[in-house]
């Protein structure tokens, strides 16, 4: 008995060695590393008092931020990493300034007689791409490291900014299809309104990707898709009816709508807002309010249209229905964790990061939907907890698999995205409800908060965890596990040894 009880201690110890070191052990993300530590020493300085030379760094640092930007990168963590690209080559003192979509770099040679070097960049497009956002976390790695000279860097960077897509853009609709479609099981729709949600808005986005190749304005592509998310609700609430069966329309136009609306870009709007970007964030909230007006303008339409064909759509219910038992939640999580992993299909995630943000996604989302109705908190505290283990999870897991901890988070929160209180509120105000509009505006903007805030939280008590000091027994001693011994034991031995060889 004495020998099993030896080696059951053994292998508890081992395993708790093994959660250590996953959790808390091995590399930082590239943000974190940045974040934590001073600006590194140039390992591949460049000449300071050549312009040339310089305006080659800031540019190269300019592009890199253009493409993190255009990423779905915070302009804090964008501010940073291209700071610690100029630091890396020796550049010190640069002032960054990043407004929406424009990034400003002043900095001046050693020789403060000569005028100072000033890079601007305009990022064209504000898009998530996941694999390219890798990429470029990887080269940001690589130079602070100093094994990237900057001739290097702007090759790469050339190639980044060439490279095609991981795969061809046909698998985009319907990926968003499937982000749709799991988003009806989350809002309680059953398998029929899925369907119905998958095929609708793979037709819409098709639509969309077409309108975008012909240059038209965002707005516009979202009041057409408005339109068209009304015409399937119409269709199965006629037939519906006719065979005396209950479908909501309201629950048909939101999980057809739902990939088009600006919950993550409200959500993003904040998160600039809490790091200490308020014009940002102010731009960003005024687009989410504008994208999700075209919607609603859509939709409206496309009642009206409808009901001139003689099928007329009762007053939408703007609630969600609420599956209860065993069963709901499980639904709930499949399509909660559906939307996360076919979120990350659309947004060119590669396989690594694709399997760790939907197992995160999965985890937490389980916890908030089993734990919080036990301890009995409210919803937007329950997201706001839920968003901090996020952000620490992004943080430690970042560490293990050399992802950007942001994939993580944004996977994370989608299934709690606020996208569709921020509907239902500026429709019920168009439907002359007040009181539920604004009270749906307000737990939009409560949620968003919360994510935003809670994400932040968690990302900075991830940045600072190291790894414990777990203690073993030692002569029948409790002492800590040191994997090398420190200096001054060292010293301590060397000199009791020179004593004993005199």
């Amino acid at each position: 008995m004495g020998g099993i009880a030896t080696r059951t201690r053994t292998q508890m110890t081992n395993l708790r060695h093994r959660a250590s070191d996953l959790l808390f052990g091995g590399n930082r993300s590239t943000i974190d590393t940045i974040r934590m530590a001073p600006p590194p020493s140039p390992l591949a300085p460049v000449d300071l008092t050549d312009p040339l030379a310089i305006h080659r760094v800031t540019d190269v640092a300019a592009r890199i931020g253009d493409l993190l930007l255009s990423s779905g990168t915070g302009n804090s963590d964008t501010k940073a990493q291209i700071l610690a690209v100029t630091s890396s080559y020796g550049l010190y003192g640069c002032h960054v300034d990043i407004t929406l979509n424009t990034i400003t770099i002043y900095t001046r040679t050693t020789d403060h007689s000569d005028p100072p070097v000033i890079t601007f960049r305009v990022v064209n497009a504000l898009n998530t791409d996941f694999s390219r956002l890798t990429e470029v976390d990887r080269l940001i790695r690589s130079i602070v490291n100093g094994a990237t000279p900057v001739e290097m860097a702007t090759d790469i960077v050339t190639e980044l900014e060439r490279r095609p897509l991981p795969y061809r853009m046909r698998w985009i609709p319907p990926a968003w299809g499937g982000f749709a479609g799991s988003v009806g099981l989350l809002l309680g729709g059953g398998p029929v309104i899925s369907l119905i949600a998958l095929v609708t808005t793979t037709i819409i986005m098709s639509v969309t990707l077409w309108l975008s190749g012909k240059r038209l304005p965002l707005f516009f592509q979202n009041l057409i898709g408005g339109v068209i998310a009304t015409i399937p609700a119409a269709l199965t609430y006629s037939f519906a009816r006719d065979l005396h069966v209950h479908v909501s329309p309201s629950i048909v136009i939101a999980s057809c709508i739902v990939a088009m609306l600006a919950g993550l870009t409200l959500v993003q709007a904040l998160q600039d807002g809490v790091t200490g970007a308020p014009v940002t964030a102010s731009a960003r909230f005024f687009e989410t309010v504008l994208m999700t007006g075209g919607i609603i303008a859509g939709v409206a339409i496309g009642i009206q249209l409808m009901s001139r064909l003689g099928m007329t759509l009762p007053p939408l219910d703007t609630s969600t229905s609420d599956l209860g038992g065993v069963s709901g939640v499980a639904l709930r999580i499949l399509g909660g964790v559906g939307a996360a992993m076919f979120f990350c299909i659309a947004e060119f995630c590669d396989r690594r990061a694709l399997i760790v943000a939907t197992f995160t996604t999965f985890v937490v989302f389980t916890f908030h939907q089993v734990a919080m109705p036990l301890i009995g908190m409210d919803s937007v505290t329950a997201v706001g907890a839920v968003a901090v283990l996020i952000g620490l999870a992004g943080g430690l897991l970042s560490r293990r698999f050399l992802i950007p901890p942001q994939i993580t988070a944004i996977a994370g929160i989608t299934p709690l995205l606020p996208g569709l209180s921020l509907y239902r509120g500026m429709y019920s105000l168009l439907s002359d409800q007040l009181v539920l509009g604004l009270s749906s505006l307000g737990i939009a903007l409560a949620t968003a908060t919360a994510l935003a805030a809670g994400v932040t939280f968690g990302e900075w008590i991830a940045r600072r965890l190291r790894k414990p000091r777990i203690l073993h027994r030692d002569l029948g001693l409790r002492r800590p596990r040191a994997r090398r011994a420190p200096r001054h034991w060292k010293l301590r031995v060397e000199r009791a040894g020179r004593r004993r060889r005199r």
